[in-house]
């Protein structure tokens, strides 16, 4: 099906910037340099400063961000992992196969973990927790880092879906112990495949990184300190995330600006609850608008009929599924989340009059 106003568009957004995405491929072809090479150090020299860390580890997805980052910081077989209910599989799974057991927390109405919830999932087991920063939406990192530090708990950010979101000025990724990036394609800094990254502080961990993502080897000395991965940011993907960075500060203040005729167009549409931003000390970077109505299906249907795209994450909670094997102590908001919301479109290369259309069909839904 051919939409009016698709989700989003990476032929307009590569329309956007093409120049330089050419001259970033022919640099990196004209020059052989694929694995391992300047582009990617660049690229990690230059997500470390915009993070606001020392340190930058590019590796193949957000997945093997989180895998390594539990590796790195200690996780050992059986220890538990506290991680929101409502969130991509990924998140649970880097935990499994990392040797531990995720122990999971519902969410708030941000969709964030519940801070209210975390301390009574905490047991004699517990050995980190996990919070995701969902749709570009921090969770409460002061907190979390204050119960952390109260149990001797480490922190990894999964802040796949919140680059250059911040709270109290501290950048998502730059808190924890890591913070760990995915670059996939529809995410505010999209590769033209996969890809990700590790933020830290922690110089040990870097090394580590840096070693486990290349089977274990230390590429400057050859020396293997054991055994590791194949899981490294291609030269060429490094070289693309580059440019795009770039861009990303003003893409970013773009995204919240249709989040913000997003929020005047329907503040007062039907039963519509639209994203919560707590207070002024966070900073939203929009990577999802996602609504929330009792109506979902009729809607999404509705959208779908007039041309616009939209995209319903995890109609069904990730723990319901029993292959996965993980345990279900009731997760309310989880449940709510998953039956009620949708993301609207919301990419820096939508036109103004597409967020119009957009609004309007939406409108006209609830009106009729």
């Amino acid at each position: 099906m051919t939409y009016k106003v698709p989700f989003i568009d990476p032929r307009r957004n590569y329309q956007m910037i093409k120049s330089e995405i050419d001259a970033a491929y022919f640099e990196v072809m004209t020059k052989g340099d694929l694995i391992m090479r300047g582009q990617l150090l660049n690229f990690e020299a230059n997500l470390a400063n915009f993070v606001g860390t020392k340190y930058a580890v590019g590796v193949n997805s957000g997945y093997d961000a989180l895998h390594l980052s539990l590796i790195c910081a200690g996780l050992k077989p059986g220890d538990e992992v506290i991680v929101p209910a409502h969130t991509f599989v990924a998140s649970a799974s880097a935990i499994v196969n990392a040797g531990g057991v995720p122990v999971l927390v519902d969410v708030g109405p941000d969709f964030n973990i519940d801070i209210t919830k975390i301390e009574a999932a905490i047991t004699n087991k517990t050995r980190a927790i996990m919070p995701v920063h969902l749709n570009g939406l921090m969770a409460d990192m002061p907190k979390i880092m204050e119960i952390a530090e109260k149990y001797n708990l480490f922190v990894v950010e999964d802040a796949c879906q919140s680059l250059g979101g911040s709270i109290d000025g501290k950048r998502a990724g730059s808190i924890g112990i890591t913070g760990c990036w995915s670059f996939y394609p529809f995410k505010i800094l999209g590769g033209y495949g996969d890809g990700g990254a590790i933020t830290t502080n922690n110089e040990k961990i870097a090394t580590l990184a840096s070693r486990l993502r290349y089977n274990g080897e230390d590429r400057e000395t050859g020396i293997y300190h054991g055994h590791g991965y194949t899981c490294l940011l291609d030269n060429l993907q490094a070289a693309f995330l580059d440019v795009k960075l770039r861009h990303l500060p003003s893409w970013i203040e773009r995204r919240r600006a249709i989040a913000d005729k997003y929020h005047k167009g329907l503040s007062d549409v039907g039963d519509l609850m639209l994203p919560i931003c707590p207070d002024n000390r966070v900073f939203h970077i929009y990577q999802n608008y996602v609504i929330r109505t009792k109506q979902r299906d009729e809607l999404f249907n509705y959208l779908k009929d007039n041309g616009v795209e939209c995209l319903i994450h995890w109609r069904t909670p990730y723990y319901r599924y029993q292959a996965l094997n993980l345990k279900d102590t009731g997760f309310p908001e989880t449940e709510a989340i998953s039956q009620e919301s949708i993301s609207l479109p919301l990419n820096v290369e939508i036109y103004d009059d597409e967020v119009d259309y957009v609004i309007s069909v939406i409108r006209k839904f609830f009106s009729a």
